[in-house]
């Protein structure tokens, strides 16, 4: 393992000409927001965060986090309308634009390299006032708590996720941040011993120091704020794929690992597949990437509500109009009529009611050997295509989140199968009805 981990940090670390050249565009952005803050009171001044603030940046993909600190008296209009003034106007040569966390923050892109500029309120530490106040306090800790063996071994790590695709705590994404993987680094000192702990990870183990409790599978502490659990915005999913992978990583440590997985494509299951694809007005990704996750969960209880067993979903956006909703079902047409299990006879007040209920309507009633009441029923929709439609069209309000109902009212498209889809969405689409190339380390 020593020996491609060593491989690896001579891969990961920037040259000395590529931080030459991000030292040049952060100080460019820096002075371009600083000349924009002398005429409000309420800035009481800026500061590097994230990942280039902490030596932890990789050069393919760094962003420059600019940090403008407000007095703590602010009020929260002022301090939206204050910081998108100063981003907009000290990065208008850029193309710049307004990304939600939060709070709104300002985003452009300098030579490829992502510029953010983001308000913080002046606090001390378990006062928060937003979320990325305690981003300052981040900064600091890992300033003095990282060494530098350490921020390359995050780097190794932090390749680690994205190679395996289980990086960047958006809601998009809803993996392990680089924060996260600062913490993963301090805790366990090293990438090597990262992979052999989280190989062996235990279902309720607490990463840090904490004396609170979460229902998350595992928590990871925030060591500036102990109550706050960052395992919370981690999806179960790219929990058990880090697992995985980093068993497998363990039992057979090589560079494929680091150089991004693939999956295998499959041709037998496109007949499974429902699609949603709807067009939305413009509007934040990050508001987007939330309303649609949301519409895809609500819409397979629904599907799940009437007969149709969903086997995964999964959504996608372009960000800029177009939304895909995808539910892979053991079947897209199901039988007439099902088995309605009611209670035990024993059940005297339930067993009546039951029979009461559904006798009308029924297409058989008996009793079987377990002791339950059934009652053979028929169901109004057994095409899944069918049952959405007209779901979408009279419930709106029940399956769909309120920002997202007007889209719908100007028209959506339910099919099934690949016929209409784009050679790019069919790929994403494709990942839904192939096996994870997590699973394939362990061939």
């Amino acid at each position: 393992m020593k020996q491609t981990i060593s491989k690896v940090s001579k891969l990961v670390v920037p040259s000395k000409m590529v931080e030459k050249s991000k030292k040049e565009i952060s100080e460019l952005a820096f002075a371009l927001v600083k000349n924009e803050t002398g005429g409000f009171s309420e800035v009481m001044g800026l500061e590097f965060g994230g990942s280039f603030a902490k030596g932890t940046w990789l050069s393919k993909d760094a962003d420059i986090d600019i940090f403008i600190r407000f007095k703590n008296s602010t009020s929260e209009e002022k301090f939206e309308k204050i910081s998108k003034k100063i981003g907009f106007e000290a990065l208008k040569k850029y193309s710049p634009y307004v990304r939600y966390s939060e709070h709104p923050y300002v985003e452009a892109k300098i030579k490829d390299t992502k510029i953010n500029v983001v308000p913080f309120y002046d606090v001390k530490p378990g006062e928060w006032k937003s979320a990325a106040d305690r981003s300052s306090f981040h900064t600091k800790f890992m300033g003095k708590s990282l060494t530098p063996k350490m921020r390359n071994e995050v780097r190794i790590l932090k390749t680690f996720l994205k190679s395996n695709e289980i990086y960047g705590a958006e809601i998009a994404q809803q993996g392990f941040s680089g924060y996260v993987s600062e913490i993963l680094i301090l805790h366990f000192g090293s990438f090597e011993n990262v992979i052999k702990s989280i190989s062996e990870l235990k279902e309720n183990q607490v990463i840090g120091d904490t004396k609170n409790e979460f229902e998350t599978p595992i928590a990871i502490i925030d060591p500036v704020d102990n109550a706050r659990n960052l395992a919370a915005a981690i999806s179960n999913e790219n929990l058990g794929k880090f697992v995985l992978t980093a068993r497998a990583f363990r039992e057979k440590p090589r560079l494929e690992f680091f150089k991004g997985k693939k999956f295998k494509i499959s041709k037998k299951h496109w007949e499974n597949l429902l699609v949603l694809k709807f067009n939305f007005k413009p509007r934040s990704p990050d508001i987007i990437w939330g309303q649609i996750k949301r519409t895809t969960s609500s819409l397979s209880t629904q599907l799940e509500s009437v007969g149709f067993k969903v086997l995964r979903s999964k959504s996608y956006t372009d960000q800029q109009k177009e939304a895909y909703l995808f539910f892979l079902l053991d079947s897209t047409t199901i039988p007439q009529i099902y088995a309605k299990k009611g209670p035990e006879f024993f059940r005297e007040g339930d067993s009546k009611s039951f029979i009461s209920k559904n006798f009308k309507n029924t297409e058989l009633m008996w009793i079987e050997n377990n002791k339950k009441i059934i009652s053979l029923e028929k169901r109004r929709h057994t095409k899944a295509v069918k049952f959405l439609k007209e779901f979408l069209k009279n419930n709106l309000q029940t399956g769909v989140p309120k920002g997202l109902q007007s889209d719908f009212r100007d028209g959506f498209r339910v099919s099934v199968g690949n016929k209409n889809l784009s050679k790019s969405i069919k790929e994403v689409a494709s990942e839904l009805i192939s096996t994870d190339g997590t699973l394939f380390y362990f061939n």
